[in-house]
């Protein structure tokens, strides 16, 4: 049986999908895999953002997750995980041993990365200082989306990227994840994201248009909000939640205190996945690799860059200027 790995790192604190502040000295990065070209690319972010700073070579980059100041953590499909050094973006250790790993996060306080196993089921935990593999669990075979708790305490995962069933766990323990229950969403899932506070859990709909909102203390199904065409990703900033819909090409805020929508714009098509630091929001087009900044406040499109032919997922870290 495969393991789902955790990673411990030692470093401030990121959610994925995270928000996070500028950091004083530093400027921000995007963090960026083009797995059709096999590179994870650094792109710069703010005013005259758009340009490939550094570039990788891994095999099948599929998605990378990253602390603000420490290594990256990127996943290919096909059974390895590999953490990048910061800044250098060398790789400095690969863990093998994986099925079908496809998504990692970094837990609150940027000690561990948990690493998705679709493929065995397995939600595996590993130690980034470390640098190895410390803990893992059984969720549920097509582990897939997953999101932590501000406080680091609670973790859901959908099983699949159209998911029926969404796994409850008790991270109370990093290095034991403990499964404590599961949510039967009345729509199938596709991306969870806890929001700021840790009171509720947004699961978005597969193909329903939809965003769900729960209960993360008992898993109950508060509301539905209407959303853009789907599968959609969300993240938090500012008060609010940023939902894209990459075939819908669009990206949406909502106040996280009436639940109304506020304002929706365009995006580039296939502009699923998304990352904040700040008060700006950055997405990456899965279809034609174009990178784009928005504010958040207004949504006001900074700039757009193709970078790749397919940028999928995206991870902000902080470099020194």
């Amino acid at each position: 049986m495969r393991r789902l790995l955790v990673l411990t790192v030692g470093v401030a604190a990121l959610v994925f999908p995270s928000v996070v502040a500028a950091t004083a000295g530093g400027r921000p990065v995007a963090l960026v895999t083009a797995e059709t070209s096999n590179e994870v690319l650094a792109v710069s972010l703010g005013p005259h953002g758009g340009r490939v700073l550094k570039r990788v070579h891994l095999d099948d980059p599929l998605m990378v997750a990253a602390p603000l100041h420490g290594p990256a953590v990127v996943v290919d499909p096909h059974g390895t995980v590999t953490l990048l050094g910061w800044h250098s973006l060398r790789p400095i250790k690969v863990f093998h041993g994986f099925r079908t790993p496809e998504v990692a996060t970094i837990a609150p306080g940027d000690r561990y990365a948990y690493v998705a196993d679709g493929g065995s089921g397995e939600l595996v935990v590993i130690d980034l200082m470390r640098r190895k593999v410390v803990g893992h669990v059984y969720v549920g075979a097509g582990a897939h989306h997953l999101s932590f708790s501000p406080d680091g305490r609670r973790l859901w995962i959908a099983l699949s990227e159209v998911a029926t069933t969404v796994v409850r766990l008790d991270t109370s323990n990093p290095r034991k994840p403990r499964v404590v229950g599961r949510v039967h969403p009345p729509f199938a899932g596709h991306s969870v994201g806890f929001a700021p506070g840790g009171r509720t859990a947004w699961v978005s709909g597969a193909s329903a248009h939809i965003v769900m909102v729960f209960s993360a203390a008992t898993g109950r199904l508060v509301t539905e909000l209407h959303a853009g065409r789907a599968p959609q990703e969300i993240a938090f900033a500012r008060g609010r939640a940023l939902i894209t819909s990459g075939y819908g090409s669009s990206i949406e805020s909502v106040s996280l205190r009436t639940l109304r929508p506020l304002r929706l714009v365009s995006a580039p098509y296939g502009s699923f996945n998304l990352d904040t630091y700040g008060a700006f929001v950055v997405t990456t087009s899965l279809l034609n690799g174009e990178v784009s900044e928005f504010r958040v406040g207004d949504l006001h499109r900074l700039w757009t860059r193709k970078v790749a032919p397919a940028a999928r997922y995206v991870a902000i870290s902080v470099w020194p200027r």
